[in-house]
């Protein structure tokens, strides 16, 4: 697993996604009308769905659409990755304008994973692409209801980084409060916003990813949120990585749903690259189907600056080594959005690793 610096002219990539009936379509419509969505391409299932008719410009084909706002509208049939080569060969001919972030908007019955993999894996994607962050939306009136009985939005939620907890002027206060709380339990480190008719600044939605083509940075903490977890979270015993505070945060699957947990790692000295390259593959290839989602920065030892890492169950993104740190805390930090997988049995096997490098050296 060899880092790299980054990529230099990538484009941005949202998903959006969200169970049936939370409101993705009203709040993607919103967004399409929105002026600042300028320079974005959007890829949905469908158009049908999608209230688009009376700021239609052109019909660059019958899968593609301009808007007057400046969007690109395509439908994706089939392959995800064809649709995005074929897209971004427009551009580069000319054929449609100049578009910097694509927004995917997922059925409301899909697993995010598989689109994950497909961001972080095709080659010629993962060299044009970037993934900027998840986008997910959740029903105030109905979401606690539909995270009991459906496991696909409990994982929406989970591998989110933006939450939007829709039609809140329709829910009573409590309801709010509660599915927040939960929310809150599945993935602490997502930022939970909230809209009605889908009435929502674009820019709070994206520029939560690591990599920002318009400055050319790593805004590591606004993508890692590992903050999340020092307020939530308090330091175990040993002092090297938080546990599930016992003020309302147990280890308890009946409240993440399904086993689903949420919890960071922290390690105050370097880590051996060899070890941590060794368990990343172990932890991927034995418990890949449980790790929904790993985000870090981590501190090597031997290296000056660290190196930022990005998986999804069985697949990982390039390790990318940054050019400084992005605060005075050197500290290793990795969050994980996991299923049935205890923090403690990751932690251990870590820490066998790093012991068993050190008496090699």
């Amino acid at each position: 697993m060899s880092t790299h610096s980054g990529p230099e002219d990538a484009i941005q990539v949202s998903l959006l996604t969200g169970w049936l009936g939370s409101g993705k379509t009203t709040l993607l419509n919103a967004l399409l009308k929105n002026p600042d969505m300028s320079e974005t391409a959007v890829l949905v299932n469908e158009f049908g769905d999608i209230g688009i008719d009376h700021i239609l410009v052109d019909t660059v084909d019958e899968n593609l659409v301009e808007l007057t706002t400046g969007c690109l509208c395509c439908t994706v049939q089939g392959d995800l990755s064809r649709a995005l080569r074929e897209l971004f060969l427009k551009r580069v001919k000319g054929e449609v304008n100049q578009f910097k972030r694509v927004l995917i908007e997922t059925t409301g019955l899909a697993d995010p994973a598989p689109i994950l993999h497909t961001l972080m894996n095709d080659p010629i994607i993962a060299s044009r692409f970037y993934l900027d962050g998840v986008i997910s939306t959740s029903d105030a009136l109905f979401g606690l209801g539909q995270l009991d009985r459906h496991e696909e939005p409990r994982k929406q939620a989970a591998v989110a980084d933006r939450i939007v907890m829709t039609k809140v002027d329709m829910a009573e206060k409590e309801q709010i409060e509660a599915l927040e709380k939960r929310l809150n339990s599945l993935n602490p480190s997502a930022n939970i916003l909230k809209a009605a008719n889908g009435d929502i600044e674009p820019s709070s939605l994206f520029g939560c990813g690591l990599y920002d083509p318009e400055t050319k940075n790593f805004d590591v903490q606004s993508w890692l949120r590992d903050e999340a977890f020092r307020e939530e979270h308090e330091h175990s015993h040993d002092g090297h990585d938080y546990n599930h505070s016992e003020q309302g945060h147990s280890h308890d699957p009946a409240r993440h749903g399904d086993g689903i947990d949420s919890f960071c790692m922290r390690y105050d000295e370097p880590i051996e690259w060899p070890a941590f390259v060794a368990w990343i593959q172990t932890l991927i290839t034995h418990r890949g189907e449980n790790l929904l989602r790993i985000k870090g920065i981590v501190n090597i030892d031997g290296e000056k600056n660290p190196v930022a890492i990005h998986g999804v169950q069985h697949i990982f993104h390039h390790p990318v080594r940054l050019a400084e740190w992005p605060t005075d805390d050197h500290d290793t930090r990795i969050v994980f959005i996991t299923r049935d997988l205890e923090q403690k049995v990751i932690r251990e096997s870590l820490e066998a690793l790093q012991k068993a490098a050190q008496k090699i050296d």
